[in-house]
């Protein structure tokens, strides 16, 4: 008989975090690195970095030619309206049909079935709020006024874009802040003549490149983006922010 007496420590955690996704993958990251034992539960098909099945896949390599089929449409019938749903990544979203919920109202919610989650699925856009965001229910008697204001988390917003990697421009918005920025991505010919025309007959607007996180340095060991235009799929150079490439790594890592 083989008893294991040490069950109860080596099964005897600090934290227990529920999802992996991008804020469950920060929880664990920020824990372990307190010094803290924590459990991490997923119950989605395991992704790791940078494994992605279908990365480096041709179109000729898909059954349906990246096509959905009617049977793909019927099992996600909410997942399949969003637009990154494909059959290149259809694996990494929920079955609809087994998690059903009530819709009143339409409402698409797109959830991941993976591990990551949604962090492998989202557009990386980073964009700060400003106060005109935290003071809009005061001046406007809506709802509740917020307990804090642009100061009080622009460190944080410091501290996240400075890890994940946003690559941007200082533009001295003000209702859209600064951040600790990579350089940007480049407009491409079409983009550079739509900022000239639009900030020469506007000059109070600006056509700025968004501020996403998507690499165009390295950033703790991941490679910067080649364009590829297949984020959906998963990026084997780590090249976009998930938690797949950055939080549980370094969570790992402790």
């Amino acid at each position: 008989m083989n008893l294991n007496g040490k069950a109860k420590v080596e099964n005897t955690y600090d934290a227990i975090v529920v999802g992996s996704g991008i804020s469950g993958g920060w929880a664990a990251k920020e824990l372990c690195e307190k010094g803290l034992k924590v459990l991490m539960l997923e119950r989605g098909k395991n992704v790791e970095h940078p494994n992605y099945p279908t990365a480096t896949k041709d179109p000729w390599d898909f059954p349906h030619r990246l096509r959905l089929t009617q049977e793909d449409k019927e099992k996600c019938y909410v997942q399949s309206r969003h637009y990154s749903y494909r059959s290149d990544n259809k694996d990494w979203y929920i079955n609809d049909k087994e998690n059903p919920y009530t819709e009143v109202k339409r409402f698409d919610w797109v959830r991941g079935d993976v591990v990551g989650g949604r962090s492998l699925l989202w557009a990386r856009m980073c964009l700060r709020w400003s106060d005109l965001d935290f003071e809009a229910n005061a001046k406007e008697g809506i709802a509740i006024d917020w307990p804090i204001r642009y100061k009080d988390i622009a460190p944080w917003y410091d501290y996240v874009e400075q890890f994940i990697g946003v690559s941007g421009q200082a533009e001295g918005i003000a209702q859209l802040p600064d951040g600790k920025f990579l350089p940007p991505l480049e407009m491409n010919c079409v983009e550079k003549y739509f900022k000239g025309s639009v900030e020469s007959q506007f000059p109070d607007r600006k056509v700025i490149m968004s501020r996403v996180a998507n690499l165009t340095q390295p950033v703790k060991g991941r490679g910067i983006c080649q364009s590829r235009d297949l984020c959906h799929r998963g990026c084997p150079y780590g090249a976009y922010f998930s938690t797949n490439a950055s939080t549980l790594p370094a969570a790992f890592a402790t």
